[in-house]
C-alpha cells in the first residue's frame, strides 16, 4: 500500500487519523492516530503523541509513541518522549531521550 504523503512544504496543526500508511516529510503539530505505519522522513518534524502499528523515525519526533509492533529510530533520527512498543530498534547515531515500556503479545487463553 502506497503511503499518504505530507510533503516537505506542508505544515499541519491538529489531529490526523488514518487507516492507511503515512509518510511525513513536512511538519505536524498535534496528534497522530494510525491503523497502519508511520514513516517520519529525514526532514520530517513531528510534535505529537503518536499511536500506530509501526513507526520509523529518520527525522525528528517530540512526543510519546505507542505502537503495537516495532519502532525504529534510524541513524540521525531523533525521538524525545516515552515509548510503548512490542519491539524497538535504535541505530548507532540516533538520539533518544525518554522511557521505554516493552509489551508482550499475550496468547489468548480459552
Amino acid at each position: 500500500m502506497t503511503p499518504a504523503l505530507i510533503g516537505a512544504s506542508m505544515r499541519i496543526r491538529g489531529e490526523i487519523r488514518s487507516q492507511e500508511p503515512l509518510q511525513v516529510d513536512g511538519e505536524i503539530d498535534g496528534k497522530v492516530e494510525l491503523q497502519h505505519s508511520l514513516l517520519v522522513g529525514p526532514n520530517g518534524k513531528v510534535k505529537a503523541d503518536i499511536t500506530a502499528q509501526d513507526v520509523t523515525v529518520l527525522g525528528t519526533v517530540q512526543g510519546n509513541v505507542s505502537v503495537t509492533g516495532r519502532i525504529s529510530i534510524k541513524d540521525h533520527g531523533s525521538l524525545v518522549g516515552d515509548i510503548v512498543a512490542a519491539g524497538i530498534v535504535i541505530d548507532e547515531g540516533a538520539y533518544f531521550k525518554g522511557s521505554i515500556d516493552l509489551i508482550r503479545n499475550q496468547p489468548v487463553k480459552d
